[in-house]
């Protein structure tokens, strides 16, 4: 089941005073995963095409296209 942020208020009204308090603390320190870069995996693997041709690479893929 897909929550709403709707269902999740209406759900939170329902609570006692102090699970509310504890959703708010949960909430509020983050413990929700941030959100990440697509720029952190920048160099990620750089060492798989040390001393591999950039050009040649690209030629043989195309090459093996044809068949």
């Amino acid at each position: 089941m897909a929550w709403t942020v709707e269902d999740i208020i209406a759900a939170a009204s329902r609570l006692t005073d102090d699970d509310r308090r504890r959703l708010v603390d949960a909430l509020a320190t983050d413990k929700i995963a941030p959100r990440r870069s697509i720029t952190e995996l920048r160099g990620l693997g750089k060492e798989i095409w040390q001393g591999q041709d950039a050009q040649g690479y690209v030629d043989q893929e195309r090459d093996s296209w044809a068949g």
